[in-house]
């Protein structure tokens, strides 16, 4: 098969480069942008860029086709029909304009077989019912030189991006959950899901393109979709009590659609983020014989009472509490004579109060909870607790937040008794023998007696 023409998709190359290119029939580019098809919306922080500025649409490797950026696959089904070729691997390409673009220069260059890799098919048909088909792939040093610059591209694209969003503090956005409105940095609204509903994507210096991000879940929860199981409802209540209920306030992991917004996936050429932690994993396999004597286990952080400082471990959050709100868990559940159900009760009591801004010491409501915080404090009510009866109640035994880590550190084992309690010094009141006699023959053994008697 005679190559491609080439030279007239080089010049049209040339005028892409100087964004001087119409559209599609007959209407040009920068007519289109007049006319408004949806509403508009002020630019946020842009993504990162994935294609060549002023180039929105990608042009066949030999002829004056284009074809959108989002319609890659009808230009590869184009290629393959008009011009017999097949790129391998194309998924793997971080960057399809470029690299397109790339190839169409080097074959106005050089004939395509000094690049492809060529197949004849119908070998055994007549010659002039054989057909060859190029094949590109990375196979050809100079192609996969290619696809790890597109990739080292990429990736500094995606962490530049990163950066600059860890450090906007302009950010401002919305709760999926409970409508609250957010300003700052981006890591304040997605703390805020993960802590008050248990909706948590990951933490916030993975995610990269968190606006976008937000609008694509934001939208399918708009269609009445649930994030986890993609199913629809009917109306957005029946969805919320779907997503509670059945425990789908996270996001479908085997959704590639999410996988641009998190920076693994564009560590490593042609590897997701499965693929990156099975190769962690098969390392830790590798290595079970190596000592473990030093490993300790990852600490698991508790939220405090009153505020939203996180510890380590339950210790220090103890430690925290006393000197910070003087309020001694330790010494209240010793004074009353708590049980594990009745401490849960407590903690859960208290924190609904302070979900709802409410002081449980005078009942008094108010506006923010650091306003709360700031009564509480000067009014000494943190450790002013109400009547058992009032938090005692069946209704805290459930969870004010579903990932309440300090309700899996209470105990009532024997390491939480009293050094008193621990020296074995605890009274024990021992039977009452002073009406033994009266006991003895008020006891049913003696009726068991007599009847076996009598049978006898």
């Amino acid at each position: 098969m005679a190559a491609p023409k080439t030279q007239g998709a080089a010049a049209r190359g040339e005028e892409n480069s100087d964004g001087s290119r119409s559209g599609t029939g007959g209407v040009s580019y920068e007519d289109s942008k007049d006319c408004i098809l949806e509403p508009l919306s002020l630019p946020e922080n842009p993504g990162g860029t994935t294609t060549l500025e002023g180039s929105p649409s990608v042009p066949c490797i030999f002829c004056e086709e284009h074809f959108p950026v989002a319609e890659q696959d009808k230009l590869l089904k184009h290629m393959i029909i008009e011009h017999k070729i097949v790129i391998a691997d194309v998924k793997l390409v971080a960057d399809f304009q470029r690299y397109i673009l790339y190839w169409r220069k080097r074959f106005t260059e050089q004939p395509v077989t000094d690049f492809c890799s060529v197949i004849r098919i119908n070998s055994t048909a007549p010659f002039e019912e054989q057909d060859n088909y190029f094949l590109l792939c990375d196979v050809l040093p100079e192609d996969r030189v290619l696809r790890e610059e597109l990739q080292k591209q990429r990736l500094k694209e995606i962490l530049e991006q990163q950066q600059q969003e860890r450090n906007d503090n302009n950010f401002h956005g919305i709760c999926m959950f409970c409508s609250e409105e957010f300003l700052g940095n981006r890591s304040v609204l997605l703390n805020h899901m993960a802590r008050e509903h248990a909706f948590n994507i990951g933490l916030p210096d993975n995610i990269v393109n968190c606006n976008e991000f937000l609008c694509t879940l934001q939208k399918k929860l708009d269609n009445l979709q649930c994030l986890y199981c993609e199913k629809t409802f009917r109306d957005k209540n029946t969805l919320k009590d779907h997503m509670r209920k059945k425990q789908h306030r996270k996001i479908n992991p085997k959704n590639r659609e999410y996988d641009r917004f998190y920076v693994i996936n564009y560590l490593e050429l042609g590897k997701s983020w499965e693929e990156v932690q099975l190769e962690d994993d098969r390392e830790l396999l590798d290595h079970q014989e190596d000592d473990w004597s030093d490993w300790e286990e990852h600490p698991v952080s508790a939220v405090c009472l009153f505020c939203e400082k996180q510890a380590e471990t339950i210790e220090k959050l103890y430690v925290h509490m006393e000197d910070a709100h003087e309020f001694d868990l330790l010494k209240i559940k010793s004074e009353l004579g708590l049980n594990f159900y009745q401490q849960v009760k407590l903690v859960n009591f208290i924190r609904r109060q302070i979900h709802q801004c409410r002081c449980y010491g005078c009942h008094v409501k108010f506006k923010s909870k650091a306003d709360l915080r700031t009564h509480m404090e000067e009014a000494k009510h943190i450790s002013l607790l109400p009547e058992r009866k009032t938090w005692d109640q069946p209704e805290y035994y459930f969870p004010t937040y579903e990932n309440d880590t300090l309700l899996c550190t209470l105990s009532d084992s024997e390491s939480d008794l009293t050094a008193q309690e621990q020296n074995g010094t605890v009274t024990v009141i021992s039977e009452d023998t002073s009406k033994l006699h009266a006991l003895k023959q008020s006891s049913i053994l003696n009726q068991l007696l007599l009847h076996e008697c009598l049978k006898n």
